[in-house]
């Protein structure tokens, strides 16, 4: 299959995981192994789970070489080179050559998957040649798995499970997962804990908790309220998971700003803050207890509680770019 560069690359684009991130679309839209009642992209016009070659990989890496080369001549910081496509990567029988091809640029290398075809040695193999491999974990019963992401008939979750492991334990480079809660369907506390249990068992890993911010595939889907997002969040620190949210921010989610309305919305829309960080936050600021008020007020920040403590997070509105 023959495309341009233009649909083969896209930005850099910033990221708050990856930093500036040069995007790969090496699988056409939209061929996945799920049909998520979440996706962004709409239902899957064809799902597969057979890999196969979409591209030559001397077309990506020409596509990459000339992004690269512009984003310098422009001055342009590349953090990371992701393969995040229009469909499910891991079907790319040639990413692994991709990967190898891309190498010698001297930039990091990401996989954003669904991690469907884990069970599968040569995926595996593939992705270990990747500095940053992105994992999706929406749900650990069958259920519930079937119910949020609509898997390929053939598909069989214990069997992805244990290629997950397989690749934790070998994997000398960084793992993220990344857990979609839709309200109503996932977002129960047993099924989080059941899903933090499992995460908490994998090596090198960051969690990253989010929610719908853009019109999903199926009208019916809504994120979990904020009040679920933080005992979410709290759950998974009591496992000792390293966790984050994404539910779409406004800024520099880590930057000092000097406003201390920005970088409060910036690091509660990360991770919820005790009422003790925040008093401590507004005093560095000169600031006082009026501001939160304001903030909630405006409907931009919200108060909730997780055993007996006070969190104050980021409101976050379906129409937020994550």
């Amino acid at each position: 299959m023959i495309a341009s560069y233009g649909l083969l690359t896209f930005g850099p684009v910033p990221s708050r995981r990856l930093g500036q991130s040069l995007g790969i679309n090496n699988i056409p839209p939209k061929i996945c192994t799920y049909s998520c009642v979440y996706c962004q992209l709409g239902r899957t016009l064809h799902m597969q789970v057979e890999r196969q070659a979409f591209y030559k990989p001397e077309e990506i890496l020409g596509a990459i070489e000339k992004k690269v080369k512009d984003a310098k001549d422009k001055e342009e910081r590349i953090d990371y080179l992701t393969f995040v496509p229009d469909g499910e990567p891991t079907l790319d029988i040639n990413l692994g050559k991709e990967i190898e091809l891309l190498k010698p640029l001297g930039i990091k290398i990401a996989v954003i998957s669904n991690a469907s075809l884990m069970w599968q040695k040569d995926v595996r193999d593939d992705l270990f040649g990747a500095d940053w491999v992105s994992l999706k974990i929406d749900a650990v019963s069958e259920d519930i798995w079937r119910r949020v992401n609509r898997p390929h008939k053939s598909l069989q979750l214990d069997k992805i499970f244990q290629g997950i492991l397989e690749f934790s334990d070998a994997f000398n480079g960084k793992i993220a997962t990344e857990t979609m809660l839709i309200q109503d369907i996932n977002d129960n506390t047993q099924d989080i804990e059941k899903t933090a249990n499992f995460i908490a068992g994998l090596r090198n890993v960051k969690s990253y908790i989010s929610i719908a911010t853009r019109p999903p595939a199926e009208k019916w889907v809504k994120p979990a309220n904020e009040h679920t997002i933080n005992k979410a969040y709290q759950l998974f620190k009591e496992k000792s998971i390293n966790v984050e949210h994404l539910i779409g921010y406004e800024g520099n989610a880590f930057a000092f700003t000097g406003n201390i309305e920005e970088d409060l919305l910036s690091i509660t829309s990360v991770h919820p803050m005790r009422k003790e960080a925040v008093n401590e936050l507004l005093k560095k600021a000169n600031g006082n207890w009026a501001i939160i008020e304001k903030l909630i007020a405006e409907n931009r920040l919200i108060e909730t509680e997780y055993k007996n403590n006070k969190f104050y997070m980021r409101k976050f509105h379906c129409n937020d770019g994550v």
